[in-house]
């Protein structure tokens, strides 16, 4: 057995039989770019439905020796074994490579369980055991897919790219399975203080890791620094992710990132994230909607030192605060100040998600106290609003 792959492109392939393996046979076919010729009295609803689309051309005919004429490769599937047995022998003295869905033995070509994932494709041929390829082919895509596989490309790209991904707020499992898989691609990764720093441990010594993370007052690399970074390093062909936390469009800077690629003309895409301002509160078991409670969201980012507290105030629902600690006691005195309840629950979340968490309960009027006697610190997200109370019984 000689394995091989081939470009099927725009090359008549024949498939003869109208019934469900026949249907899977062409879709995938189709996705080739196969010129798929169908040959069959009857068509099965799925393969009915690819043919309605355009996407392959049918002959409502039974099977003859002429079909064969201009076919690059004929798949046979029709469940009657002498018109099968009469196919692969057409094909054999044609000199046209035959996949028969009846007798693996019996074909001079065989078609594998394929995992694919992006750019990657891996074929799975398990003695002829059709279950056993598809067993071992899922295990790999699953692989694949999360970035359990070396993934790195050792030849260089004509261009190099960048990709923001969101990490989630902190606990590592919950970035997404795209997310890990560029970062097994990676060549580059610019992470945040916030990302889910442990997984970097998982990747290659010869990855290069750039830190840009951000704390009051002690920044790594400024933001320009870094868009900079970003450019520089696709710039010299390499892959670069920009591993950040939470979600890259909430508070996260990731617009002024990616406008800086575009404008640069490097190719950049965004792979969203858990966005601790949701995620934070729900590991604490505050949900930031509930009926009867809230129906609305605000997120505020604590770098924003002069809101509109009267407008704030006013909303009703959740109020979201992220990284605010410092300045949590004026946060409560301004929305008190505009009209809000002092009675208004506040939860404050720190190190969410992560085995440090840590939650701390109050109201508008005591939760600077409490904040104070318990030492809270960032990373923290503050819930302002009746919602906050169910951290207690949630």
């Amino acid at each position: 057995m000689h394995p091989l792959l081939l470009d099927l492109t725009g090359r008549r392939v024949l498939v003869v039989g109208g019934g469900p393996v026949a249907a899977r046979r062409c879709a995938r076919l189709v996705e080739d770019g196969a010129d798929v010729l169908v040959v069959a009295p009857a068509l099965c609803e799925d393969l009915a439905a690819l043919a309605a689309r355009g996407g392959v051309r049918w002959e409502r005919r039974d099977y003859a020796t002429g079909d064969l004429a201009d076919a690059w490769l004929v798949h046979t599937a029709t469940g009657v074994r002498a018109i099968d047995d009469q196919v692969a022998a057409d094909a054999e003295n044609a000199r046209v490579w035959c996949v028969r869905a009846d007798d693996h033995a019996a074909s001079s070509a065989w078609t594998p369980a394929v995992a694919r994932s992006g750019d990657v494709t891996v074929a799975v041929n398990a003695g002829g055991d059709p279950r056993r390829a598809a067993a071992l082919r899922s295990a790999i895509a699953l692989l694949l897919d999360t970035g359990g596989l070396p993934l790195r490309h050792h030849r260089a790209p004509a261009t190099g790219s960048v990709t923001l991904v969101g990490g989630g707020p902190g606990d590592p499992g919950l970035i997404t399975t795209k997310g890990r898989r560029a970062l097994a691609e990676a060549d580059v990764v610019v992470v945040d203080r916030l990302g889910p720093r442990e997984l970097l441990a998982e990747l290659p010594d010869d990855v290069e890791v750039v830190e840009a993370g951000k704390a009051p007052h002690a920044h790594t690399l400024t933001q320009t620094q870094i868009n900079a970074v970003l450019v520089d390093r696709a710039r010299a062909g390499l892959r670069v992710v920009r591993l950040k936390g939470g979600d890259p469009y909430v508070l996260g800077r990731g617009g002024e990132e990616v406008a800086a690629c575009v404008a640069a003309g490097v190719p950049v895409t965004v792979v969203p994230g858990v966005t601790s301002a949701v995620a934070v509160p729900g590991a604490a078991g505050i949900p930031v909607t509930h009926r009867g409670l809230s129906r609305q969201v605000t997120i505020l980012s604590a770098h924003d030192t002069d809101p509109d507290w009267s407008a704030l105030a006013q909303l009703g629902g959740t109020l979201v605060l992220l990284m605010g600690v410092a300045r949590i006691g004026a946060y409560a005195d301004a929305l008190v100040a505009h009209g809000t309840d002092p009675g208004t629950p506040v939860a404050v979340v720190e190190n969410g998600t992560l085995p440090s968490q840590r939650t701390t309960v109050g109201t508008l009027a005591t939760i600077a106290d409490l904040a104070r006697e318990r030492a809270v610190a960032n990373p923290a997200v503050i819930v302002v609003g009746d919602v906050a109370a169910l951290a207690d019984s949630l």
